[in-house]
C-alpha cells in the first residue's frame, strides 16, 4: 500500500478534516447565494443544467452560472470526502470512530445531491428547500465531529463536567435547534424564494420573526449561564463556550439589522452561514462535555467518582 496513506493521525489527515468542515460550511453559503440571486432555477433541469447540456449555456445567462457553480461545489465536497476515507483507510479499525465519519460525510454527499434535484425538479417548493438546507446543517456537525475527534485519542469517554451543567448544556442545543429550525421556515415565508416563480409557505412572516427571535434570546441567556458556570469552575469547556457566545451574539445582532434594513441578501447570506457556524460549535460544546480516560469502559456506577470529582 502506497507510503502516502498514513498509519497515524497526522497533519494530513487533520487538514482534510478541516476541509471536510469549511467546504461544507461554504456550500451553505453558495446556496444561500443561489437562492438570494434569484438563481434557484438557473439549471432548470437535474442531473444536466438544461435538456440538453449538462452546463449553462449562454442563455441562461449570470443565473445558471451561479446555480451550476454551487453544484460543482458538491463535486469539490465529495472529492474531499473520498479523500478523507482513503486517508483513513490503514486506520480503519484503530480509530473506526473516523473512518465512519468520513464514510457518513460521502453518503451525506450523495443524499444532498439527491435532495438538490428534488428541489429543483419541484420548483423550488419552500419546504424541500428548507429540508435541503437542514440537511446541510447536519452535514456540517458531522464534519465538526471529525475534525474534534482528530485532535483527541481513542478510547472510553467520561463527563467531566457536573450533571447538572452538561443537561444544561443540552437544553442549550434543543434551543439552538429550534431557533434555526423556526429560522428556515421564517425563511420560507420571506422574500427570498430563489426565482420569481417559487411558491411561498404562506405562514404569517411577522410572526414567525417574532417565534424566531423568542428561543434565541433564551439560548443566549442559557449560554451566558453556561460560561459563567464553566469560568468559575474552571471547566474545560471554557473556550468553546466562548466562541458559542462569540457566534450567537454575531448571529443575533445580524439578525435584528437585517430584519429592521428590509432583508438586504448579503446579510440574508450572512445570517445562514452564521447558522451553520452555530451548528458546529454547539456540536463541539456537547463533545467537550467528556473526554477519553485510558481506563477500560466504565459501569454507570464505576463513574460516579470522576463525575462528581468536577462538581
Amino acid at each position: 500500500m502506497s507510503p502516502w496513506i498514513p498509519t497515524r493521525i497526522d497533519g494530513k489527515i487533520r487538514t482534510i478534516a478541516w476541509l471536510s468542515l469549511i467546504s461544507e460550511i461554504t456550500i451553505i453559503g453558495t446556496g444561500g447565494a443561489v437562492r438570494l440571486t434569484g438563481s434557484g432555477l438557473g439549471c432548470p433541469t437535474w442531473p444536466a443544467c438544461t435538456p440538453g447540456s449538462l452546463i449553462p449555456t449562454s442563455e441562461m445567462g449570470i443565473h445558471g452560472v451561479i446555480e451550476f457553480a454551487n453544484r460543482l461545489m458538491t463535486g469539490v465536497i465529495g472529492i474531499i470526502a473520498i479523500v478523507a476515507v482513503v486517508l483513513l483507510w490503514r486506520l480503519r479499525r484503530q480509530r473506526r470512530d473516523l473512518f465512519v465519519l468520513a464514510l457518513v460525510l460521502i453518503g451525506g454527499i450523495v443524499a444532498q445531491a439527491l435532495v438538490g434535484g428534488v428541489t429543483v425538479l419541484t420548483g423550488l417548493n419552500p419546504f424541500i428547500v428548507g429540508f435541503h438546507y437542514i440537511a446541510s446543517l447536519l452535514m456540517v456537525c458531522v464534519a465538526a465531529v471529525l475534525v474534534y475527534r482528530v485532535y483527541t485519542p481513542v478510547g472510553a469517554r467520561i463527563r467531566i463536567v457536573p450533571a447538572a451543567f452538561a443537561g444544561l448544556t443540552h437544553a442549550t442545543s434543543f434551543f439552538v435547534a429550534v431557533t434555526i429550525a423556526v429560522g428556515v421556515l421564517t425563511t420560507a415565508s420571506g422574500p427570498h424564494s430563489g426565482d420569481l416563480d417559487a411558491g411561498r409557505s404562506g405562514f404569517n412572516v411577522e410572526l414567525l420573526e417574532h417565534l424566531h427571535a423568542w428561543p434565541a434570546y433564551v439560548m443566549l441567556a442559557l449560554t451566558i449561564g453556561l460560561l459563567a458556570a464553566s469560568v468559575a469552575r474552571r471547566l474545560p469547556t471554557t473556550p468553546w463556550l466562548a466562541a458559542l457566545l462569540l457566534v450567537e451574539g454575531i448571529q443575533i445582532c445580524v439578525g435584528l439589522i437585517q430584519a429592521n434594513f428590509g432583508l438586504p441578501p448579503l446579510l440574508v447570506g450572512t445570517h445562514m452561514v452564521l447558522a451553520s457556524i452555530l451548528a458546529a460549535v454547539m456540536t463541539v460544546v456537547i463533545l467537550s462535555l467528556k473526554a477519553v480516560t485510558d481506563a477500560p469502559p466504565l459501569t454507570p456506577a464505576a463513574t460516579a467518582e470522576p463525575v462528581l470529582s468536577a462538581r
